[in-house]
């Protein structure tokens, strides 16, 4: 199996190991329908600095039976009294999709869409996208997960409600075509539980697979998504909506437009912080080091030819003189002049060997 770091879209932007964490504002339905609010979210979303938006499509008579179509639904959320008809009012068109697409590519973010079926598939594919979508619910769909493999495109596939055989089976479909494929760890729940998020799986999911992996976040806060990408997130993907309190199961686990800025801001703020890889001592920090570390000093008046014991010695700051981590080597040298009570010990106020003040003297 190779091992894959980054994918490359048509467009030429690399997603994975190396490259900014690929921030994606999940619109889903959350749009309601609205094709004005739609485009205010993709705009919405380019404000906050995400790197792409995704939606999702259905052609119901290929999503749901007859019986799925007509079975009420009637609760809190309904957009109409069968479970078909919330959902038809929950779509957008190909066209309008097409003019998203074009609007979210003019603010500079890659559009893209998970595809619920075949139909949809067909549809999407004409728009020319970059990238396609497997949400979690079809990780198992095998005819669908070959048709979106054969396509050719590049995948992100979300492995939420799904065993580790069941992602087997569709990542084994998509590589016997192409490697251009990024997992998503994901929890299905709306919302997740903080207990039952798992960021560790993303590791376990780089061993078994070496693809790159991400995060598909549902949890009601930001922590876990900002804290993925310190544990090597290369994609975080959020539901996204203007306001939690619309109707729809989506929106309690959906970030609103203020969020969303805050999570891009968390996210690159990580990314800094995880550029250094060794540890160094940086000039800002020799600088807090001499007002706040101690030197030694003698702790009373003393005449040249005295030989210093842990009496004659203690510490105060700033760092103006040998540092306290020599205590040991200067303890039975004699003084080569007398020195008064606080005065910061030198080298040279020592007589010691010339091969250990040369030694010592490298660190103050």
């Amino acid at each position: 199996m190779a091992h894959v770091t980054t994918i490359t879209l048509p467009s030429g932007r690399k997603i994975g190991q190396g490259q900014p964490c690929f921030v994606v504002a999940e619109v889903g339905n959350n749009h309601q329908g609205d094709m004005a609010q739609a485009r205010r979210m993709v705009e919405e979303a380019a404000k906050a600095g995400v790197q792409a938006v995704k939606f999702q499509k259905r052609h119901m008579e290929s999503l749901l039976t007859r019986a799925g179509r007509e079975a009420p639904y009637t609760g809190a959320n309904s957009f109409g009294p069968t479970y078909g008809e919330h959902r038809m009012a929950l779509e957008l068109s190909a066209e309008e999709m097409a003019e998203l697409k074009l609007l979210a590519e003019s603010l500079g973010l890659v559009f893209f869409v998970s595809a619920w079926d075949e139909v949809s598939l067909t549809e999407m594919l004409g728009l020319g996208l970059d990238l396609i979508k497997i949400c979690s619910a079809d990780v198992v769909n095998v005819p669908l997960v070959r048709k979106i493999a054969e396509c050719g495109l590049p995948v992100i596939m979300s492995t939420g409600m799904s065993s580790l055989e069941e992602v087997d089976r569709a990542v084994e479909i998509i590589r016997a075509r192409h490697d251009n494929l990024v997992l998503l760890h994901c929890n299905s729940s709306y919302p997740c539980n903080e207990e039952q998020i798992g960021l560790p799986v993303m590791d376990s999911l780089r061993e078994r697979y070496s693809l790159p992996v991400g995060y598909s976040g549902h949890e009601r806060g930001l922590a876990p998504s900002v804290a993925s990408v310190a544990l090597g997130a290369c994609v975080v993907e959020r539901h996204f909506t203007l306001d939690k309190n619309q109707i729809g199961t989506d929106h309690k686990a959906s970030l609103e437009p203020c969020e969303l800025a805050d999570l891009v801001r968390m996210i690159r703020e990580v990314e800094s912080c995880m550029i250094l890889k060794g540890k160094k001592v940086f000039p800002e920090e020799q600088a807090a080091a001499k007002k706040l570390r101690k030197c030694m000093v003698f702790s009373r008046d003393l005449p040249a030819g005295h030989v210093l014991t842990p009496a004659d010695l203690t510490t105060r700051s700033p760092l103006d003189g040998i540092s306290p981590v020599h205590w040991d080597e200067v303890l039975g040298a004699a003084l080569v002049r007398s020195v008064k009570h606080e005065e910061p010990l030198q080298w040279e106020y020592l007589a010691l060997p010339v091969s250990r003040v040369g030694a010592a003297s490298q660190s103050t």
